[in-house]
């Protein structure tokens, strides 16, 4: 039914190549047509040799590939996280990959954190900036490591950069029959920078005429989606913001370890990953939760045109959490290998 892809992976650190490869093996499952391409990549190979983002590597998945797969990055052994920085940051920026999307969506309510909400409460998309703001390291130090330091981080917006991802909010709730859209800023005390998030705002959102848009600071919208997380559909906001709200998302959805994620430019090779980090105290327990890998494998289904594959694997993992066949940290007794075990099982009916 579907079209071979070229997939990159990378396994990246900690239990980053562990929940990779039980990706991997549902996409073997789903689509064993797909080629893949390991990169050696991460903590071990900058340790072993310098290494930390090729040029040619940055070009060929420019040029080459449909997608990239992700492990998490960052080692104790590397403090400074360079490698993590260069391959992560090194791709959203040089591939341009301006959206970061995170569906923060409750697939069992008991997984939830908040009293009497369901999985029709806990149900929204949230659109980060990925490109701009505050992390593209424009800034510096003066005097640094004496009484009279002085260290400046610079943010940067763009009318382009800022009018487009706006713009993709509205056309995913356009697209998908939302009729909700709530951007978050802080232009009370961030007058010039987000202002012009305010004024492209309302230039896109009347556009929208069908839906219905609103503007909320973010520490007003941090409380709003603890207080009422129903009355969200799609929610865009700057990087910083974008990185905060997304994981308090991922609490309110059950947890981390079910946080899949999207760097994506539309009709470009986009990148996916879970966002739970690298866990270097758990790496080779068989206790990482490989869930998150495999709803992010999803969303990277619905970027390749195979959003049926992604609807499948969400019932299989819902199943899974409903049913506790989970690993330790969702309150379940199954190792890494035997929740995809599971997964494959439910996927196989």
């Amino acid at each position: 039914m579907s079209d071979s892809k070229k997939i990159a992976v990378v396994g990246g650190d900690g239990i980053g190549p562990e929940v990779i490869a039980e990706g991997l093996r549902v996409l073997d499952a789903l689509t064993p047509e797909y080629d893949l391409e390991h990169f050696d990549l991460g903590a071990d190979r900058y340790l072993r040799d310098g290494t930390t983002m090729p040029s040619e590597v940055m070009e060929r998945w420019r040029d080459e590939f449909d997608a990239i797969f992700l492990g998490a990055l960052g080692d104790p052994r590397v403090p400074s996280n360079v490698h993590a920085k260069e391959i992560l940051l090194g791709a959203r920026f040089q591939l341009d990959l301006y959206i970061n999307l995170r569906p923060i969506r409750l697939l069992d309510p008991s997984k939830c954190p908040l009293k009497d909400k369901g999985c029709e409460d806990v149900n929204f998309v949230v659109f980060r900036e990925n490109t701009e703001g505050l992390y593209t390291g424009i800034g510096g130090q003066f005097k640094r490591g004496t009484l009279d330091e002085v260290a400046i981080e610079q943010e940067m917006n763009t009318r382009k950069g800022v009018e487009r991802i706006i713009r993709a909010a509205f056309e995913y709730a356009d697209l998908h029959g939302h009729t909700k859209m709530c951007m978050a800023d802080k232009a009370n005390a961030m007058r010039h920078g987000h202002d012009l998030w305010q004024r492209v705002y309302k230039m896109v959102a009347a556009e929208y005429p069908n839906i219905e848009s609103k503007h909320l600071y973010v520490d007003v919208l941090t409380m709003e989606m603890v207080r009422c997380p129903e009355q969200f559909e799609v929610v865009v906001t700057n990087n910083l913001f974008g990185d905060i709200v997304t994981d308090l998302g991922a609490i309110l959805q059950g947890g981390i370890g079910l946080a899949g994620s999207g760097n994506i430019n539309p009709g470009t090779v986009s990148l996916f990953e879970p966002v739970h980090g690298s866990a270097p105290d758990i790496v080779g327990q068989e206790k990482a939760n490989p869930l998150a890998a495999i709803l992010s494998l999803g969303m990277m289904y619905t970027h390749l045109g195979r959003p049926d594959l992604e609807s499948k694997i969400s019932v299989a993992v819902r199943h899974c959490l409903e049913h506790n066949l989970v690993t330790p940290e969702l309150g379940g007794t199954l190792k890494t290998s035997e929740v995809t075990d599971e997964v494959l099982r439910l996927l196989a009916l």
